[in-house]
C-alpha cells in the first residue's frame, strides 16, 4: 500500500547538500542593518536583499511601527471583511491609489495573497488568464486555483503573446498578467507593446510591480515609467521590498477594486495586516513621496555594480534594474560560488531550478540606496577573487544570451 509520506522519505537532495556543508537555504542571519548583516558570526555585505531603498532600518519607519503597537497592539485578530479593518488600512488604501495613479487600492496581508485573491476573484469559468513564463510563482498558483484557463507566453516575447490572444474566443474574458520588473532576471517588461496588443484583442492587463514600486518610474512603478498608468488596468505591489514591511495591494478602477474586495477569498478569509506593518508602510510611503534622493542613489549604486561586474567579465543577462543576476548555469557551481563569496564576506542568493529554468542557475544580487561605495568595492573584490578561483568568468562567457 502506498504511503503519502514516501515522497518525503525519498527526498535526498537537501540532506546531501547539508552533509557536504554547502546547503545555502534557511540559514539564519543573527543581525542585519540593511547594507550589512551578521551571518554565522561574520559581518557580510548584504547584496541579496529586496530592501531597495534601505528603509527597513530608517528610524522614522521603526518609530511608526512602535507607535502603532502602543496604540493598536500586535494584531487586529480579524479579517478586513469583518472586524479587521482599521483607519490605518483605509488611509493606506487611499494613499497607495494616489501614489500609483489609480482610483482605488486595497491592502492585503501579503503579496502572495494579493495575487491569489485578485486573479481568482476575476478569472472565472470561461475566462482566460495569460501570463509570461517568467511570472512570479504566486501568479502561477493563482492561475491554477482560478476557474478559468491559463495560457503562458514566452518571456517578454510580444509575438508569442499576440499568437495566444489571436486564437482565444473573442467573447471570452481575458486577463494578461506580467511582472513589471522580473525578480530573477532584473529585466523590465515591454509594457508599451503589451498594452497595444491587449487593447487590440480586448484583454485586460495586470502588472505585478512587487519589484517595480520604489524602483522604476521614480519609485511609482513600471506603468508610470512608461507613461501608461491609465492604460494598465491593475497594478499590484508589495510592502516587503521598498516599503520596509510586509503585505501587498492591488490598485485599479474603483469598480474593479470594489468587486475584488467582495470576492477575493484570500482577503475575506485571512486576518488583516497588523497595525505596525501598516504604519511602517505608510511611513515608507511618506519618505518615498518627499525624498526622491533614495531612488536616485539606489540607481547610482546599481549602475556602479553593473559596470564593475561586466568589467570583471561576468554575464549579467538582460538586467536593466537594481536586480543584477550572475549567470552561472550549473547548480553545483552556483552553490559553490555562493559559499565562496560568503567566505569572502559577501552575501548573495543562489537560485537553482525550479526557481529558474534547468541549466540556468544563478546568483541573484540586488542593490540598495544605503550601500556605501566602499561596501560595493568590497563586493567587487570578492567577485574578482572568487571568479578567478572557480573559473566563473569563463563559464559566464559561454552562457551569454541564454537567460533574459
Amino acid at each position: 500500500m502506498a504511503d503519502l509520506f514516501d515522497k518525503a522519505k525519498n527526498f535526498k537532495q537537501a540532506k546531501e547538500a547539508m552533509e557536504l556543508g554547502i546547503y545555502p537555504y534557511f540559514r539564519a542571519l543573527s543581525d542585519t542593518e540593511g547594507a550589512v548583516a551578521t551571518f554565522e558570526g561574520k559581518e557580510v555585505v548584504m547584496i541579496g536583499s529586496n530592501n531597495y531603498l534601505g528603509l527597513t532600518t530608517d528610524p522614522r519607519v521603526r518609530q511608526a511601527a512602535k507607535d502603532a503597537i502602543d496604540r493598536y497592539g500586535t494584531s487586529v485578530t480579524g479579517s478586513r471583511f469583518l472586524n479587521g479593518t482599521l483607519e490605518l488600512h483605509l488611509e493606506l488604501d487611499k494613499r497607495l491609489a494616489k501614489f500609483v495613479g489609480k482610483e482605488a487600492a486595497l491592502v492585503f496581508s501579503t503579496g502572495y495573497q494579493t495575487n491569489v485573491g485578485t486573479i481568482t476573484a476575476l478569472v472565472q469559468k470561461g475566462d482566460y488568464v495569460i501570463i509570461d513564463k517568467d511570472d512570479h510563482a504566486s501568479i502561477v498558483d493563482a492561475c491554477l486555483m482560478c476557474r478559468g484557463e491559463m495560457k503562458r507566453f514566452r518571456h517578454n516575447d510580444v509575438s508569442s503573446l499576440e499568437d495566444i490572444l489571436r486564437n482565444l474566443p473573442p467573447a471570452a474574458g481575458k486577463l494578461v498578467v506580467v511582472d513589471g520588473v522580473y525578480s530573477m532576471g532584473g529585466d523590465i517588461a515591454p509594457l508599451p507593446e503589451i498594452v497595444d496588443i491587449c487593447k487590440r484583442h480586448g484583454a485586460r492587463i495586470m502588472v505585478d510591480d512587487a519589484h517595480g514600486i520604489g524602483v522604476t518610474g521614480g519609485g511609482r512603478g513600471t506603468a508610470w515609467h512608461f507613461g501608461l498608468t491609465d492604460d494598465v488596468d491593475l497594478i499590484m505591489g508589495t510592502f516587503s521590498k521598498s516599503f520596509a514591511s510586509i503585505g501587498g495591494f492591488i490598485a485599479g478602477s474603483a469598480e474593479a477594486v470594489h468587486y475584488i474586495q467582495h470576492h477575493a477569498r484570500s482577503l475575506i478569509f485571512s486576518a488583516a495586516l497588523p497595525a505596525p506593518q501598516a504604519a511602517a508602510a505608510l511611513m515608507a510611503l511618506d519618505i518615498m513621496e518627499t525624498e526622491p534622493q533614495h531612488v536616485a542613489t539606489m540607481w547610482e549604486n546599481a549602475e556602479y555594480m553593473r559596470r564593475g561586474l561586466k568589467t570583471l567579465g561576468y554575464n549579467t543577462g538582460k538586467s536593466n534594474t537594481p536586480i543584477i543576476p550572475i549567470l552561472i548555469g550549473d547548480d553545483f557551481r552556483t552553490v559553490m560560488a555562493w559559499h565562496a563569496l560568503v567566505d569572502e564576506g559577501v552575501y548573495t542568493n543562489p537560485v537553482v531550478p525550479p526557481g529558474v529554468p534547468p541549466a540556468n542557475s544563478l546568483l541573484r544580487t540586488s542593490y540598495m540606496a544605503t550601500h556605501k561605495v566602499e561596501q560595493l568595492d568590497r563586493a567587487l573584490k570578492a567577485f574578482e577573487l572568487v571568479g578567478e578561483r572557480l573559473d566563473l568568468v569563463t563559464v559566464q562567457h559561454d552562457l551569454v544570451g541564454e537567460v533574459g
